[in-house]
């Protein structure tokens, strides 16, 4: 079959224009369906002020007609197996989850759970509903206000991603110092040198004990560098990039802060440079948790840092539990007028631990501690050996 010249291209504009103004029909046809939506939600806002349930039968509901209304407080109650739960959670909320679920897109609704529906006749004026179950929370010795509601965890949180640190010998503020932070600074102390002052990017290396200096200056002149000082015994100092005063590019900058830190493991030095290339000042930068004051180095924050029921986060003394064992010495000798031959200490005139107390008057005589002396007549001395034991033995408080 032939075509005329032209034709096929004629074909093609009508199916185009056909396919514009179907399109057009059904944005039409959406923005219609959409501002009646708006319209309907707006009638049942300003008419509807309840929810109207017709034949709910779900679970052992028999065809219930009820009418809650909005914007109050309403209590259902009733014996065990009235129907509360079915009424409240498998029907008026299971529905609106339903609902919920039905606005979504086809291809997000195939990741998600299917939700029957209530077995109901009609529900009116249904607004979007949070459930809050009933739940048996696990109680241990531990627990707080804090962790049975959870907000413990968004406090431990917090803390570790927005606190700031510091130091806590000399009180400076610490922070890992970014090749942005370093950039900042330059153009800051830039602005007070001359245009004539050289800038040089450095970092240490300490030379490894299976490698000889030699070796060490080798291996980075290969990776292409060659201005390599010795500072120290088994410390090498290289520079990174050299550049005049305002003559650097921020990418230029920025890539010579992180190459040096990579290889300087997150220290690095920018030093100011005169005339004749003798060192003016220098500033030390680290991409580290370190007070530069106190040369103190702390590790980056996280949440179990703050958590009590981590071995990192919980107090050294209590172990977590808000708790430590101690005695009271009122209580041990609750009658300070009595020898320790007549029983001063009280725990030990039990038939189970009398055999403590023999062991108190055979020891006590042999350190020349009176055992006819009351008690409240005792040195200080005298009555810390009998509590706390002598310096050898591991006692509890040890």
């Amino acid at each position: 079959m032939s075509t005329l010249p032209g034709e096929a291209g004629w074909h093609g504009l009508s199916q185009l224009s056909m396919l514009i103004r179907a399109y057009n029909k059904l944005v039409l046809c959406c923005k219609r369906n959409l501002i009646s939506m708006i319209l309907k939600n707006n009638m049942i806002k300003q008419h509807s002020q309840k929810i109207k349930i017709v034949g709910a039968s779900q679970n052992n509901l028999k065809d219930l007609n009820l009418e809650i209304p909005l914007n109050k407080l309403v209590v259902v109650t009733g014996p065990s197996g009235a129907g509360k739960s079915s009424l409240v959670i498998d029907t008026i909320y299971a529905e609106g989850q339903r609902r919920y679920v039905q606005s979504f897109s086809p291809y997000a609704r195939q990741f998600l759970e299917r939700l029957e529906k209530p077995v109901i006749k009609e529900l009116r004026g249904l607004l979007p509903a949070i459930a809050i179950e009933q739940a048996n929370p696990v109680r241990t010795s531990r627990s707080t206000v804090g962790t049975m509601t959870e907000i413990a965890d968004y406090l431990k949180l917090l803390f570790a991603k927005a606190s700031n640190l510091y130091c806590d010998s000399c009180g400076e503020f610490i922070q890992a110092e970014t090749p942005q932070y370093i950039y900042n600074f330059y153009t800051t102390a830039v602005n007070e040198s001359n245009s004539s002052d050289v800038w040089t990017i450095e970092f240490k290396v300490t030379v490894p004990k299976n490698f000889s200096e030699a070796e060490a200056i080798q291996h980075l002149m290969a990776q292409g560098y060659s201005r390599i000082t010795k500072i120290g015994v088994d410390q090498l100092s290289v520079i990174q990039d050299r550049f005049k005063s305002k003559k650097v590019e921020r990418n230029r900058f920025i890539d010579a802060v992180e190459n040096a830190q990579k290889l300087g493991k997150g220290s690095v030095s920018l030093v100011l440079h005169d005339e004749d290339n003798k060192k003016r000042k220098s500033w030390s930068f680290s991409s580290d948790l370190n007070c530069s004051t106190c040369n103190r180095f702390f590790k980056k924050t996280t949440p179990s840092m703050f958590s009590f029921n981590s071995a990192i986060g919980a107090c050294s003394s209590c172990k977590g539990f808000g708790r430590v064992i101690t005695f009271d010495p009122d209580l041990v000798v609750p009658d300070s007028s009595k020898t320790l031959r007549q029983g001063a200490v009280k725990p030990w005139q039990s038939k189970s631990f009398f055999e403590c107390q023999k062991d108190l008057e055979e020891y006590a005589s042999l350190r020349g501690i009176p055992l006819d002396v009351a008690w409240y007549n005792l040195s200080n001395e005298q009555k810390r050996w009998v509590l706390d034991g002598e310096n050898k033995w591991d006692g509890w408080s040890k």
